[in-house]
């Protein structure tokens, strides 16, 4: 049950945030009316919740009463029913309420960067990792989100050694961040004549994007060369030293970008990976020091594990963190990941909860 100075709370919140957002001044600094107006949708969605919960409690303690003071077997009757609905609805709200008030990562907000690579499986592996480009690029088309592509790798046949590329929007790594892992698939290849099903494997990376005051970088500690790009491209990108290779020396973290005619471009691209990089090492770090963020698997991020399987003979999609399967693979690799990055945060948060109450227990 929850406690009455809890919902309280939520009111007060949302009336401080109220007056906050209606402040004209805040219209001069647009982060900061952007991080109020974000607080305020969620402390809005918080209330409306909070009364929906007063108010189905209000309605048992009524039905209790009843029970306990009336004689009239009809009522009785209709009390009994009506408990019957109200109780594991107000269990469904009091879930609700818990989740929301769990505190939030607060890189959740921010824009991400995402890289993928070809593993094991040569060709095949390289032509996977083309597909879940292709994945992530109509779910984030379908979101309104923008991307960037920030330095790729393409085979001759279609496939994709690596590609990174950023991706703005709402709330972008809070919803794409337990995509990083070991993506695994099982199908034939079109190369097999025999028939044979394979298994190839690329690895999918998730940070959140950085801003220079977050990476305090020096200069110093960092070593820059520019070469000549390879690969396809225009004629300027093959006969001039536009393509930039970024070096952090403390770190040994290596970033390269040739995909723009323009040095300048490749070296603000190669920066921008660079800082997110640098970012996601001392987040992780920080969270290997907490126990109670080493409990929540879900989100580690870790990058050697083997996350999900897309079995094309099955037509089976099977994410192995929380045993979801779903027989559509082709809805899947088309960009519908909703159900799958629902269920992946629904579950995170439900750990998180967990290992909250276990701690102040």
């Amino acid at each position: 049950m929850i406690d009455n100075l809890i919902l309280d709370r939520i009111r007060e919140k949302y009336d401080k945030l109220t007056e906050e957002l209606s402040d004209p001044s805040l219209l001069a600094d647009r982060k900061k009316y952007g991080l109020i107006a974000r607080q305020h949708s969620e402390a809005e969605d918080l209330l409306r919740i909070s009364k929906e919960y007063r108010s189905v409690q209000k309605r048992i303690d009524e039905d209790i009463k009843m029970l306990d003071g009336s004689n009239d077997e009809e009522l009785i009757a209709l009390a009994k029913s009506e408990l019957e609905e109200l109780e594991p609805e107000l269990e469904k709200l009091e879930n609700d309420l818990r989740l929301k008030l769990t505190p939030k990562n607060p890189s959740d907000y921010r824009n991400a960067i995402m890289e993928i690579r070809a593993g094991t499986g040569g060709e095949e592996a390289a032509l996977f990792a083309a597909d879940l480009y292709r994945m992530y690029s109509h779910f984030i088309e379908d979101r309104g989100w923008k991307t960037d592509i920030l330095s790729s790798n393409p085979t001759g046949v279609g496939g994709l050694k690596e590609m990174i590329f950023s991706v703005e929007g709402t709330d972008v790594y809070g919803t794409l961040k337990f995509e990083s892992g070991v993506h695994r698939v099982q199908r034939v290849p079109a190369t097999e004549a025999s028939g044979r099903i394979h298994t190839s494997a690329a690895s999918v990376a998730v940070l959140p994007e950085a801003e220079e005051i977050d990476i305090a970088i020096n200069p110093n500690d960092l070593k820059i060369d520019v070469f000549r790009s390879s690969g396809p491209g225009g004629q300027s990108v093959n006969t001039t030293d536009s393509a930039v290779r970024i070096t952090h020396i403390p770190s040994g973290t290596v970033v390269t970008c040739q995909d723009e005619k323009s040095q300048l471009k490749n070296k603000n691209k190669a920066m921008k990976v660079l800082r997110a990089r640098l970012l996601d090492k001392a987040e992780t770090e920080r969270r290997q020091k907490m126990a109670f963020e080493r409990k929540v698997m879900v989100g580690t991020g870790d990058r050697s594990e083997k996350i999900r399987t897309y079995n094309f003979p099955q037509n089976r999609v099977t994410d192995h963190r929380i045993g979801l399967t779903l027989h559509n693979l082709e809805g899947i690799l088309n960009g519908d990941l909703d159900e799958i990055i629902r269920k992946l945060q629904e579950h995170h948060r439900a750990e998180l909860l967990s290992a909250e109450t276990a701690n102040i227990s």
